[in-house]
């Protein structure tokens, strides 16, 4: 594995998510501290697939000093192998396969989390893959899909595959996201598996990381949603490795964050409105640490257009800027409200499926 940013310490990764991870959200990311590995969105393989120009530029123009992985979703063996070819090709730190995304349009295709009811057929992609990639191959599971009956023996696969990092996302592909982290589960993973191993669903704070590396032994740590609300936990999370208290975040800090995540993803080809709601999504997550009572949360759900969005973040935000940003999202106020469990047409789980 490339080495981490900081020596002797547990790894962190940005998880990949489907329209969230790209390079402008990656850019973003590092500017407060980047992780050890980002992962791209996944490619999706099929016989007449190519990879997406847009999954590409978070590779070919990576200039945030870390490692891309690049995530493949698919179970055409033939044309797994050939889509990791092409891409290793390009500057990406290895090739990983999704076994994990619990949408229904998606795990209905028998691709990402649906592989997990079939054994043989991971065992026989990881066998192709392996013979393709003559770099680093990873791979990104849950437990299992209706259980995790099934997990001794797909961790066996998996170790047998010579795999060089293994995620585990501690629920089933039914839990979605809905139920405790099984972070046992995840403990079971990192003693039963000769590679690596992160830890990923639910990774909170710099402080639950360090727990939860603590309690399954994992490598380190993989965090989604959790850096689109806190985009500095990935610095945190060195500072509390380190035996230090991680850096105090004001909610001026945030306004700032809220900005530049506001420029950095602007396309001009998009309408105002099209972006606004777009950034509404992001601020689903930003809005779990600005105040306890979710007023940012509701306010910002009612904005229409750039100014009255970034009017209300100033109202909120810089009404109060020395106040701290909560370390940790606040009791009952909900980022995702209508979309714990993705629409049964949804793509994949990206911020398309979260209602704003």
């Amino acid at each position: 594995m490339p080495a981490p940013m900081a020596q002797g310490q547990p790894a962190t990764a940005l998880a990949p998510m489907q329209d969230v991870t790209d390079l402008a959200f990656m850019r973003v990311v590092a500017a407060y501290g980047a992780p050890d590995y980002f992962f791209t969105e996944f490619f999706r393989v099929h016989a007449q697939s190519r990879p997406e120009r847009h999954i590409l530029r978070s590779i070919d123009e990576n200039d945030t000093g870390r490692p891309v992985f690049a995530q493949l979703i698919g179970e055409d063996i033939p044309h797994l192998v050939r889509t990791a070819r092409e891409l290793a090709r390009h500057s990406v730190a290895g090739i990983d396969l999704n076994l994990g995304c619990p949408a229904p349009k998606v795990y209905r295709k028998n691709v990402g989390g649906g592989l997990l009811r079939d054994p043989e057929r991971i065992r026989a992609i990881l066998g192709a893959l392996r013979e393709a990639v003559p770099g680093l191959l990873t791979v990104k599971m849950r437990i299992g899909f209706d259980d995790d009956s099934d997990l001794d023996r797909i961790l066996d696969i998996v170790g047998a595959a010579g795999i060089d990092l293994l995620t585990v996302h501690g629920r089933t592909v039914r839990e979605m996201y809905r139920s405790e982290v099984h972070y046992d589960r995840i403990a079971l993973a990192a003693s039963r598996v000769r590679c690596p191993v992160l830890a990923n669903g639910n990774v909170t704070s710099a402080a639950r990381a360090a727990r939860i590396v603590r309690e399954t032994g994992a490598m380190g740590v993989m965090i989604g949603r959790h850096a689109i609300r806190n985009p500095w936990i990935f610095s945190q999370c060195r500072e509390r490795f380190a035996g230090a208290e991680p850096s105090r975040i004001s909610l001026g800090q945030v306004r700032e964050y809220v900005e530049r995540l506001y420029r950095a993803t602007r396309d001009p080809a998009v309408p105002e409105r099209a972006h606004v709601n777009k950034m509404k999504k992001y601020l689903n997550f930003v809005g779990q640490g600005v105040d306890p009572e979710g007023a940012f949360l509701r306010d910002m759900r009612r904005a229409e257009s750039e100014p009255a969005l970034l009017g209300i973040c100033d109202r909120h935000l810089l009404g109060r800027p020395g106040d701290e940003f909560a370390p940790e999202p606040y009791p009952g106020v909900i980022a995702r409200p209508n979309c714990e469990t993705p629409a049964a047409d949804a793509d994949g789980c990206s911020l398309e499926t979260v209602t704003a």
